[in-house]
């Protein structure tokens, strides 16, 4: 029979206020803390807590103090040069990953953890988790919101807003809610970058 603690990760039915939880909870929030009380120029600090805080987090990653994760970043894999924007929430009550190179624009929630819909489970405060994962080189808008169980492949853009409620595949514009799949990413997208204004020809990759 798995403990509270062990039932984080399985998607299993638990009571999040279990004391081991909470212990080793609070002890990463101790450290969030500390990241988010950081100054600008406090660079080489915010990248020791860092390292410190997540599961796993590679080379040139960025985020913008103040961060907010519900175990600290602790079940957070984030690849190399990773950027994130004011206000991310990461809901970590189990495994968050997110691919190299991707972008996440301010005020986006990357949530794992869910509720019963049934009253009186959701009343005693039980919940379940499902892992969230993020391909590389991503761009979610502003306000993105991703909910558990959630996959996006890799290069996908996701508009501002959107709630992504299903997996989405690799390779295309995504928004809305609940977000839908808008077009592919093609031939277009090599000439223009917004709309009617060219990429200038030095800034053309050869694939």
């Amino acid at each position: 029979m798995s403990t509270m603690k062990e039932k984080l990760h399985t998607g299993e039915i638990y009571a999040p206020n279990d004391p081991e939880i909470l212990k080793e909870q609070t002890a990463c929030l101790s450290k969030l803390y500390d990241f988010n009380a950081t100054r600008p120029e406090e660079k080489e600090k915010r990248e020791k807590l860092l390292k410190e805080m997540f599961a796993e987090i590679g080379e040139g990653c960025y985020i913008e103090p103040p961060f907010h994760a519900n175990f600290g970043g602790k079940h957070c894999h984030f690849g190399n040069f990773v950027y994130a924007n004011f206000n991310l929430t990461a809901v970590d009550d189990t495994h968050i990953y997110v691919g190299d190179n991707t972008m996440i624009g301010p005020n986006v929630t990357l949530a794992s953890a869910g509720h019963p819909v049934y009253p009186p489970l959701r009343e005693k405060g039980y919940q379940f988790n499902l892992p969230v994962k993020i391909g590389r080189n991503c761009w979610l808008g502003a306000g993105v919101i991703v909910l558990p169980g959630v996959s996006i492949g890799d290069n996908t853009v996701v508009g501002a807003g959107s709630v992504v409620t299903k997996d989405l595949p690799a390779g295309v514009v995504a928004a809305g809610n609940p977000c839908r799949i808008l077009r592919e990413i093609g031939e277009k997208d090599k000439t223009y970058y917004y709309r009617d204004k060219k990429i200038p020809d030095e800034l053309k990759t050869q694939e």
